[in-house]
């Protein structure tokens, strides 16, 4: 067995052993949820990482219901995924109903027991979702333990005030044309530097985001879970084009404090944009360059980078009303209010059909059809198999070793050296 395989199979079975405590512990959370008239809970806790558009569709939900909705909201996911291994660790401490984003889905879902099943909690819904990622939520056993949010539909969100500054094309149709596959992205970047000096995209690591996701391939890990990542035709087309374009970064790390200031400050022109990050860059951007902003097509076509699902943990002491808490923030309405709200991309097949969503235009955006835009690709979308630790060989190994050969910290040759060998590491254990 080579080492990677050993490390894999030590790797599962600490995971089991410490999310199995979670299974056998005291279930439910710290806070206080006396119940309500009739037996209801006082209160539902939802964690979610990001912006998933739920500020007042758990409104409405309080509304309907009586029962009152704290939303908990973690920022970034490499925050928020120590924070459920915490939860289910020890036994205590989790939300009522949980988001799971792609990247670490493989990885809870791997212990069923740790969630609880929700097909005999709520109705059958399981023709009324795109059908990959309905089968996605389902545990290695078969239970359905997450109901499908959204997909991350690409595309290109830029500066309009920008491009018109540095000489080039501003509206969406013009600038899509600009670009029709990577090499045109890397030369509009690069008229654009030579016209004002600045850095036209945030970082290479969101370059080599939009190349990883289009790929519809194995990434990190093959069809039976083995970190790949040397070997991995799409990680390397990745790092080739995102490495090759260092010249034309702005060099801001994605969710930095530089990062969030970029937008505002017009430090870059441009960043790739999965449908669900439409609503942080408003937010980073602020009031001030609302109609500045606008969206474009993606180089090379369409791809899928993030998405989620609502899981409720099995030490939820309201499971039944998590159940339908879960079940009512990701039916078609809300997922079309949701998108509204702040952009995630719907998976419910009517949600897509619908002419509120079809017809949407994002007046910060510009008045960008957003809805035509990223509803047209739903159809084209095919799902990435994303081993079980997809998110750390990312977030630690990948992406760290770009950012050292974006900042001068280590050559193209030693980043990759070091990225294939902290890729087995973070990947196994």
């Amino acid at each position: 067995m080579n080492l990677t395989k050993r490390r894999a199979r030590l790797a599962a079975a600490t995971l089991a052993a410490v999310t199995a405590v979670g299974g056998l512990a005291a279930c439910g959370n710290d806070d206080d949820n006396t119940s309500a008239e009739g037996g209801k809970p006082a209160k539902l806790v939802v964690d979610t990482f990001g912006e998933m558009g739920y500020d007042e569709l758990v409104k409405q939900y309080e509304q309907q219901t009586g029962i009152k909705v704290e939303l908990r909201k973690t920022a970034q996911l490499r925050e928020y995924r120590p924070k459920l291994v915490r939860y289910l660790a020890t036994g205590k401490g989790a939300a009522d109903v949980t988001a799971l984003e792609e990247g670490i889905l493989n990885e809870f879902k791997a212990n069923p027991r740790n969630w609880a099943d929700l097909a005999p909690l709520i109705d059958d819904h399981s023709k009324e979702y795109l059908p990959w990622k309905w089968e996605l939520g389902k545990a290695p056993d078969g239970r359905l333990i997450g109901l499908p949010t959204d997909v991350g539909s690409l595309a290109v969100c830029y500066r309009k005030d920008l491009f018109q500054a540095a000489g080039l094309p501003t509206e969406r149709d013009q600038v899509s044309a600009l670009w029709p596959d990577w090499n045109g992205f890397h030369q509009t970047g690069q008229k654009y530097k030579q016209a004002t000096g600045k850095g036209f995209i945030d970082s290479i690591t969101a370059v080599s985001n939009g190349v990883l996701f289009q790929q519809g391939s194995d990434l990190f890990y093959d069809k039976e879970n083995n970190v790949i990542a040397k070997d991995s035709p799409a990680v390397k087309a990745a790092w080739d084009t995102a490495t090759s374009m260092v010249d034309i970064s702005a060099k801001a790390e994605t969710w930095s404090p530089a990062w969030n200031a970029g937008f505002k400050q017009g430090t870059f022109a441009a960043t790739f944009c999965p449908s669900w990050m439409l609503g942080i860059v408003e937010e980073n951007s602020g009031e001030g360059n609302k109609g500045k902003w606008d969206v474009a097509a993606v180089p090379g076509g369409g791809g899928n980078w993030g998405g989620s699902w609502l899981a409720v943990p099995e030490q939820s002491q309201h499971q039944k009303e998590a159940a339908k808490l879960a079940e009512f923030l990701t039916n078609a309405t809300s997922q079309v209010a949701a998108f509204k709200a702040t952009g995630p991309l719907p998976t419910n097949l009517e949600a897509l059909k619908n002419e509120e969503f079809l017809n949407y235009t994002n007046e910060y955006f510009s008045g960008a059809p957003t809805g035509k835009i990223f509803g047209e690709s739903v159809a084209k979308i095919e799902p990435v198999h994303l081993g079980p630790k997809h998110q750390a060989v990312k977030e630690n190994a990948f992406e760290p070793a770009m950012r050292a050969f974006e900042n001068g910290r280590a050559s193209k040759d030693q980043a990759w050296e070091q990225f294939t060998k902290d890729a087995e590491t973070q990947g196994a254990f």
